[in-house]
């Protein structure tokens, strides 16, 4: 092959290549897509941990719905009141109120505490162990197992494993969910984060019942609901049932607990 073929050749290539570039720019004008300015700002005023904790899929798509009017301003749980502020002045309106919210885990059944059925040996996995006989090794089948997956999906460092239990610190948690969806056994729930008393306890079984597995438990004696001044608290099976609504901290559930089950 002389050098003339081969120029001949470059250039063939080249333009083909600068055709494809003017025709693949050609495509992108004709379908680009036209995002909402207004959508971008939102977006850029999200904290962008795409936790899902809105409903929606992600950061985008809460921008997107924000920026619609089909979710309020203040529907990011971890940007809170300042993030739902800054939202506000982006799309006009009130920013309305933002109630702060944190996990708790419904379990004070530390190894002190409770009771095992048996020695697990298999993988330290909430959601493998959950599976096993009895639903893991705990004696109470509702207790916390203490293998830390919560922890694991937590990106705020909130959660640790104390004594063989979830403990969740308050001024980390950012209420963004992960570890409500994560837990197996159903004991996170998310709360008022200026509310101060709990219900450490998520089994439904008898007082007794309760008692021969775990010396933290609920008796469901409902001393609680018969001293709370709001009737803020009833009962759900054998459980007692806090309504924050009407909670006005005055702490008497708490004394009135035989059990001291109440934190």
């Amino acid at each position: 092959m002389n050098y003339v073929d081969i120029l001949i050749a470059a250039g063939v290539i080249a333009g083909i290549a600068i055709l494809v570039g003017v025709l693949l720019g050609k495509a992108g004008e004709i379908f680009k897509v036209e995002q909402d300015e207004k959508e971008i700002a939102v977006r850029e005023a999200l904290p962008g941990n795409n936790c899902g904790a809105c409903g929606f899929p992600g950061c985008d798509g809460l921008a997107k719905a924000i920026a619609e009017g089909t979710a309020p301003v203040n529907a990011c749980p971890v940007g809170g009141a300042a993030v739902a502020e800054k939202i506000s002045a982006i799309v006009g309106g009130e920013a309305g109120e933002t109630v702060r919210k944190v996990a708790v885990v419904k379990c004070a059944g530390n190894c002190e505490k409770a009771k095992d059925a048996y020695n697990y040996v298999g993988p330290k996995v909430c959601s493998i162990a959950v599976n096993t006989p009895n639903g893991g090794p705990k004696g109470c089948t509702y207790g916390c197992l203490g293998y830390g997956e919560c922890k694991t999906v937590c990106e705020f460092g909130a959660i640790d494993i104390v004594d063989g239990i979830a403990v969740i610190d308050k001024e980390k948690c950012v209420a963004c969910g992960k570890c409500v969806a994560t837990c197996p056994r159903h004991i996170i729930s998310l709360v008022p984060y200026d509310k101060k008393h709990i219900i450490m306890c998520n089994s439904k079984d008898r007082g007794l019942d309760v008692k021969n597995v775990c010396s933290a438990g609920c008796i469901g004696c409902t001393l609680c609901v018969k001293s709370c001044p709001k009737e803020a608290i009833t009962m759900n099976g054998n459980l007692p049932v806090i309504d924050y609504d009407k909670c006005v901290n005055c702490g008497l559930c708490e004394k009135k607990c035989p059990a001291k089950a109440i934190s």
